[in-house]
């Protein structure tokens, strides 16, 4: 089974990528689970997403605990059921507490969450990132520059073992760049 995780910041192309990813594995008839965070078919990640609508330091607690425990459902209801899992919003929702914090608890949930040689964060600059998010109709508590910046540090401070693509190109050529690693991973 593979385990794939595709995390960046808000913009950045996840689910675009995951759907590219699904199809690739789909089209040589292999089954895909794609489960996307916060999700909306359980009370944790209509909680989460709810509390990302909030404001103010209740609201952020609120919205990393209702995320984890929606990731954690998700690793438990799915995993081993499929020849692919894909995981978008996956491990970087840590980056969005202070950093000391993040890397304990990144350390911990590593520890105790499945992971894999095949974890992308899609990158991109903060700037790009609003720009991208700028027709949405609703705003998350952390899509703003400064937290976007912040976010992003602590990410890249995480991903030391992920690849990291630059998401600035077009969708094809950020997948070109994703599939070549798949294919790089699936041959050895």
């Amino acid at each position: 089974m593979r385990f794939i995780i595709i995390d960046g910041l808000d913009g950045s192309g996840k689910s675009t990528q995951a759907k590219l990813i699904e199809e690739k594995y789909l089209s040589i008839g292999e089954s895909v689970i794609v489960r996307e965070h916060p999700s909306f078919d359980n009370s944790f990640g209509l909680k989460a997403k709810k509390a990302l609508l909030g404001r103010g330091k209740i609201n952020r607690i609120k919205a990393s605990i209702y995320y984890a425990l929606d990731v954690i459902r998700s690793v438990r209801k799915y995993n081993g059921k499929s020849d692919n899992i894909i995981m978008v919003r996956y491990l970087m929702g840590l980056a969005y507490l202070p950093l000391p914090l993040a890397q304990l608890l990144y350390s911990f949930f590593t520890r105790i969450l499945p992971t894999s040689p095949y974890m992308f964060f899609l990158d991109l600059e903060p700037d790009e990132s609003l720009r991208r998010m700028s027709s949405r109709e609703e705003t998350e508590m952390f899509e703003n520059r400064d937290d976007l910046i912040k976010v992003r540090e602590n990410a890249l401070n995480l991903a030391q073992d992920w690849y990291i693509i630059d998401t600035t190109g077009s969708i094809g050529e950020v997948s070109q760049k994703i599939n070549g690693i798949l294919d790089q991973l699936d041959e050895s």
